[in-house]
């Protein structure tokens, strides 16, 4: 099992434990990568079209009622382009099958340059519009079976179908580009480098159907994901005006997907947050935490928690549009997965300065973290913990006073049995920074006896016996220059070590 890093050198990463500002954020925002992992509630990568509604430009009724492979290879290859057509349309809906679509053998017959190649021909949207489609559906698929699309082509002309007066053969093509920048930042910049983004831009100012819209607002949040690298400065530059525009809108699934693209483009860089925030999208993000809708609560909420991981500059702005008015009905929420994110975005801002740590008080905050160190699912308490960790080694000496007088030293001792060891070695380390400031604030005597209270001697003392040589070291330091008779005189008897 690989040892933890000593307990001093855990606290140098809380906040004002000789670091300057950037590299605390930097650290914060390392330590959290794990919220950044995909979840079920967050946003889709790709999406298959499966409708069995064909909605065809040109009604035509093949005489054939089921076609093979053969015959769709036949098809695609015919010089007759009412074949040509239908050979593709049964090739677009073998692709569309709910189950276990034949993604591979269609890809195996080199079906996919002929599909490539329809695109192109305008004077037959029908045909344009069912290759669009059968393409959709194939970069879906893996990563490998998305790369077979791109590189027959077809990334150009579905660019070029943008400009189609047949909004079906539009949306269609927009779906099949969003798929395609999905797959990962190689092919969303080869989408941005044939001058995409312009062209999806301009889609959003006509009067178009909202599931259109839907596809566009999804498809430019992919052109903002993924952050190695992140997306161009000028391709971002483009789409921020839009994005801001469609944060306004009614419809949840444009509002859930435009708050996804600004979670992505807050990721990691103070620069990155300057270019949202200078939008003045933070009060209408923090209006969007109180919905009662998670696909748009759940992305509003990482987006303002991205915000308070940058400059304390930043971070003021979201305190002044509200968000830590609702950050405490968020902590309290049902579901264990908001509870977290709301439970990291206090410990970003109880991260910053001392007059951050203030409105935490402010707002009554503590409360509802105590709560969750008691309550909470486990991976909810870690987040609490790191919260309490940066609120304690930041706060002045009243500040701290209010933290230790809300029953946070319970619930961290509680949680010493936990089977994380990081966590383990936080919470001691959070301890042994409370004793150090107890003789200051006056509360030495009321640790103690709280420590007996809850039983906190014996769990640390049982921690003097750990596996792991850094929680056994900083337990016996505890016992040893706090719990000594020396030290405690009648205050505390000394308990002995039980080694």
């Amino acid at each position: 099992m690989p040892a933890l890093e000593a307990p001093e050198e855990r606290l140098k990463k809380f906040k004002y434990r000789g670091k300057d500002v950037s590299a605390r954020r930097q650290e914060r925002i390392a330590t959290n990568l794990q919220l950044r992992k995909a979840k079920k509630d967050e946003q889709a990568l790709k999406r298959r079209n499966i409708s069995q509604s064909s909605n065809d430009l040109v009604s035509l009724v093949s005489a054939k009622e089921v076609y093979t492979l053969e015959d769709i290879i036949k098809g695609v290859n015919s010089s007759d382009p009412v074949l040509c057509f239908l050979a593709t349309q049964a090739a677009r809906k073998l692709l569309s099958q709910e189950r276990n679509p034949p993604l591979k053998s269609i890809i195996e017959a080199g079906l996919i340059p002929k599909l490539v190649e329809f695109l192109k021909m305008s004077p037959l949207p029908n045909l344009q519009f069912e290759a669009a489609w059968a393409l959709t559906n194939i970069a879906s698929g893996t990563s490998e079976q998305t790369r077979a699309v791109v590189m027959a082509g077809a990334i150009e002309p579905l660019i070029e179908l943008l400009s189609s007066p047949h909004l079906t053969v539009c949306e269609q093509a927009v779906w099949a580009l969003g798929n395609i920048a999905g797959d990962g930042p190689e092919f969303r910049d080869d989408i941005i480098s044939n001058n995409a983004v312009p062209r999806l831009i301009n889609l959003t100012s006509t009067n178009i159907p909202i599931s259109f819209l839907r596809n566009i607002t999804w498809t430019l949040s992919n052109l903002c994901r993924n952050k190695d690298p992140y997306p161009c400065e000028q391709a971002v530059m483009q789409m921020l005006p839009t994005l801001s525009q469609l944060l306004q809108h009614h419809d949840n699934e444009i509002l859930s997907d435009t708050c996804w693209a600004l979670s992505y483009l807050t990721e990691g860089h103070n620069e990155r947050i300057h270019r949202v925030v200078t939008m003045g999208v933070l009060p209408r993000l923090v209006e969007l935490m109180t919905s009662s809708e998670l696909i748009i609560l759940t992305p509003s909420l990482r987006t303002v928690g991205n915000i308070v991981t940058g400059t304390e500059e930043q971070t003021q702005m979201a305190i002044d549009a509200g968000m830590l008015k609702v950050l405490g009905q968020l902590l309290r929420h049902p579901k264990s997965s908001i509870q977290k994110e709301a439970a990291w975005a206090m410990s970003n801002v109880a991260a910053g300065p001392k007059h951050h740590i203030q409105q935490l008080i402010v707002y009554n905050l503590l409360p509802p973290l105590v709560t969750l160190l008691k309550n909470a699912e486990f991976r909810v308490q870690k987040e609490a913990v790191w919260t309490v960790a940066n609120f304690a080694t930041g706060a002045s000496q009243s500040q701290l006073t209010m933290l230790f007088h809300s029953g946070v030293l319970g619930p961290l001792l509680n949680l010493l049995t936990a089977p994380d060891m990081k966590i383990v070695a936080i919470i001691l380390d959070i301890i042994s920074f409370f004793f150090q400031r107890a003789d200051r604030l006056h509360e030495k005597e009321k640790m103690y006896l709280l420590m007996e209270e809850v039983g906190g001697i014996e769990k640390i003392e049982s921690l003097q016996l750990h596996q792991n040589c850094h929680i056994s070291q900083s337990a016996l330091n505890i016992i040893e220059k706090h719990f000594g008779e020396e030290e405690n005189g009648d205050i505390f008897p000394n308990p002995g070590l039980r080694v």
